[in-house]
């Protein structure tokens, strides 16, 4: 993977050189670490390779080397979609200018963190419905989770994560020592999910993206499968956000509570969504 540059990156090595120095302690992958980097008024050298400064350096993007310049971490196909930086090194990505995963106040690692704990992922084989940036899979190996059953139907979301330093490696087979492995597959979960097999999973991380886009994940239909192939006292995690709440006055959280009891679950609001557990 080539280095990755956001404005604060950029601007450290233009005053770097501007102030006569030969080489700056930077990080070239979202603060994933750190390397020396050799600057100079025309540029600057990363492993024996010249690159140069941007003309115009962007707030809110990443850029990433291809053919010979920097360009956007960004594609459009039916949507913008885009890497977009935090402030504390993990990105987050947009589709239509939607922020998809919560930096308000928290790194989304960090988040992603805490929410996989909540289903205690040691030992489970986990349906992880919408991988997104594969923050929730990442921690879920992390956990020592035995395998995580990972869906993404969008391939640009795929390729961000290709670029995206903090996005887990996808494996067939087991990605560690352990015999641990995450399995993705580009696919729609809401079409998928009536072809896994009854009680073939211990934990579920349910993380879509908002009502207006995805309805069909929030639907009674789709519930009563995870009901179905979740395991008996099995946990579901399920990221609702409270969209609308100022604007409407509608409560997706408790509507959401209300659809999993009716597909047999027990439930509890928990921070910014609902944990579940199955009857």
């Amino acid at each position: 993977m080539g280095p990755l540059l956001t404005l604060k990156v950029h601007a450290a090595l233009r005053a770097a050189a501007r102030a006569g120095a030969t080489t700056l302690a930077c990080s070239l992958d979202l603060e994933r670490s750190t390397t020396q980097v050799e600057v100079d008024a025309a540029g600057w050298t990363f492993h024996g390779q010249r690159f140069p400064y941007l003309e115009s350096c962007k707030d809110r993007t990443i850029y990433h080397w291809v053919d010979g310049s920097f360009e956007p971490v960004a594609r459009y196909t039916t949507s913008l979609i885009n890497l977009v930086p935090t402030e504390w090194g993990p990105p987050t990505f947009e589709i239509d200018g939607i922020k998809m995963l919560p930096t308000a106040q928290v790194s989304p690692y960090a988040d992603a963190e805490r929410k996989v704990g909540l289903i205690q992922p040691r030992g489970k084989v986990i349906l992880d419905t919408c991988g997104g940036l594969g923050y929730f899979a990442a921690w879920c190996l992390r956990g020592e989770a035995k395998q995580v059953l990972s869906y993404e139907k969008n391939p640009d979301v795929l390729w961000l994560r290709s670029l995206n330093p903090w996005s887990p490696q996808i494996s067939e087979g087991p990605s560690d020592e352990t015999g641990r492995c995450l399995n993705l597959t580009l696919d729609d979960i809401a079409e998928q999910i009536a072809s896994l097999p009854d009680a073939s999973v211990d934990a579920i991380l349910h993380d879509p993206p908002r009502f207006g886009i995805a309805g069909e994940l929030y639907s009674q239909v789709f519930y009563d499968h995870l009901a179905r192939v979740l395991k008996r006292k099995g946990k579901l995690f399920h990221y609702t956000g409270t969209p609308n709440k100022l604007t409407s006055g509608r409560d997706v959280p408790n509507e959401v509570a209300k659809r999993l009891r009716l597909a047999g679950f027990a439930t509890e609001l928990n921070g910014d969504g609902v944990l579940a557990t199955k009857k």
